[in-house]
C-alpha cells in the first residue's frame, strides 16, 4: 500500500514539487497576514516569515556540521576491518 503511494507520487513528481510550492506560498501568506504577532518576545518574530528562515538555516548548518563530524574520523571506509 505503501510502495504503490511512493510509486503514484513519484510518477506526478511534477505536480507534487508545485503543489509543495503552492502550500508554502499559503503558509507565508498566512504568517505574514494573518498570525497576531503582539506577544512576540523579540524583534524578529515580528518579521513575516522569520521561523521558516529559521528553520530552514538550522537545517543547512545540521548538514554541514554532520558532514564536518563525518569528515573528522566517525564514518569509516568500507574496508576498515580488512586491515
Amino acid at each position: 500500500m505503501i510502495v504503490d503511494l511512493i510509486q503514484y507520487l513519484r510518477n506526478r513528481l511534477k505536480r507534487v514539487i508545485q503543489l509543495c510550492w503552492v502550500f508554502l506560498a499559503l503558509l507565508a501568506g498566512f504568517d505574514a497576514l494573518v498570525l497576531d504577532k503582539t506577544k512576540a518576545h523579540t524583534m524578529a518574530e515580528h518579521l513575516p516569515g522569520f521561523w521558516a528562515v529559521f528553520g530552514f538555516v538550522s537545517c543547512v548548518v545540521i548538514i554541514f556540521v554532520s558532514k564536518w563530524f563525518g569528515k573528522l574520523g566517525i564514518t569509516r571506509q568500507e574496508d576498515y576491518y580488512d586491515k
